[in-house]
């Protein structure tokens, strides 16, 4: 019995060897093809599982993302007006943070903005862009600067993509801060 357990395993390992020691620049033995290659699947193909044939259901009309909170209003000229008289900060004194609003107006606005919000950033003193409005030269609320920082305006493009909600509230503040800073 021990006899023919050892003669298999030498034949075994005799064929493992002649197989890998092939000629590598031809197709060889595949063991698991389906690691090779990959079946392809389309989310929204059809599948007779579903009433409606679709492997995977789209999301309701009207449906949120979870955390997402919808702004109203267009980006239009009267969309920036309607949002400078009604829309309010919805931060409170506890979730207010004038340090990370400060941080974060470092890094997406100081570069045209500058420091004090004067509109001598970086960029415009090397000529790169010109026309930065000074703080103190703007007639400007939570909800004007908002929607600028939602969809842009002129030359500022919109910052809805690197901004969450509630940090877009914390740079208004320090935006707001800059300002009655400008004003004294």
């Amino acid at each position: 019995m021990m006899n023919r357990i050892l003669k298999q395993a030498i034949f075994l390992s005799i064929a493992v060897t002649a197989i890998s020691c092939g000629d590598k620049t031809k197709r060889q033995l595949q063991y698991m093809p389906d690691m090779y290659q990959a079946l392809p699947h389309e989310t929204y193909s059809e599948n007779e599982l579903y009433e409606n044939g679709q492997s995977a259901q789209k999301p309701v009309a009207g449906t949120i993302s979870r955390g997402d909170v919808p702004y109203e209003y267009p980006n239009t000229n009267e969309g920036y007006e309607a949002a400078k008289k009604e829309f309010k900060s919805p931060l409170t004194a506890y979730t207010l943070n004038s340090k990370k609003g400060e941080a974060l107006y470092g890094i997406y606005c100081v570069v045209c903005h500058g420091k004090k919000g004067d509109g001598q950033g970086p960029l415009v003193k090397n000529e790169k862009f010109l026309g930065i409005p000074n703080y103190k030269d703007r007639d400007i609320t939570e909800g004007s600067i908002y929607h600028v920082l939602m969809y842009g305006r002129n030359l500022m493009g919109s910052h809805s993509g690197q901004l969450t909600i509630e940090e877009r509230w914390q740079v208004i503040n320090h935006v707001q801060k800059l300002r009655n800073d400008l004003l004294k």
